[in-house]
C-alpha cells in the first residue's frame, strides 16, 4: 500500500465517509500513521448532540449505543478498505473516550501489504 499522500488521502476519506454515515458527524481532526502492517487513525470527533442528550437522561444505555456503534463502524472501516483500496484486513481494533471524544482506530492488515 505505501506511506504516500494519495493512500493518506484515501484513508482520510474513508474514515470521515463511515462517520458521517454512522455517528452523523465528521472529525475534528484525524492522524492517520502507517507503519508495516498497521494502520492508526487517531480521531477527535464532534459531539452529535442526540449524545449529549442521551448521556444526560440515560449514562448506562448511551455507553450500550456507543458500543454498539464502535463495532458497527469497525465493519463498515473493514468493508470500505477491503472494497476501494483492495486490501485484506485481519483485525479492527478501536477504542472511544466519550469525556474526551478521541477515538483510536487500529487496522491490522494480512502480512506484507503495506509496501
Amino acid at each position: 500500500m505505501g506511506d504516500t499522500a494519495n493512500n493518506k488521502k484515501q484513508l482520510y476519506h474513508i474514515y470521515n465517509e463511515v462517520s458521517k454515515q454512522i455517528l452523523g458527524v465528521g472529525t475534528l481532526s484525524l492522524k492517520i500513521v502507517v507503519d508495516d502492517d498497521t494502520i492508526i487513525f487517531r480521531a477527535k470527533h464532534r459531539r452529535a448532540q442526540r449524545s449529549i442528550i442521551l448521556e444526560q437522561e440515560s449514562p448506562h444505555l448511551k455507553n450500550k449505543v456507543d458500543y454498539q456503534l464502535s463495532n458497527i463502524f469497525k465493519t463498515c472501516v473493514k468493508e470500505k478498505l477491503e472494497k476501494t483500496m483492495g486490501l485484506h484486513v485481519e483485525a479492527i481494533l478501536r477504542d472511544y473516550d466519550s469525556k474526551t471524544q478521541l477515538a483510536f482506530t487500529i487496522v491490522v492488515l494480512n502480512d506484507n501489504q503495506i509496501q
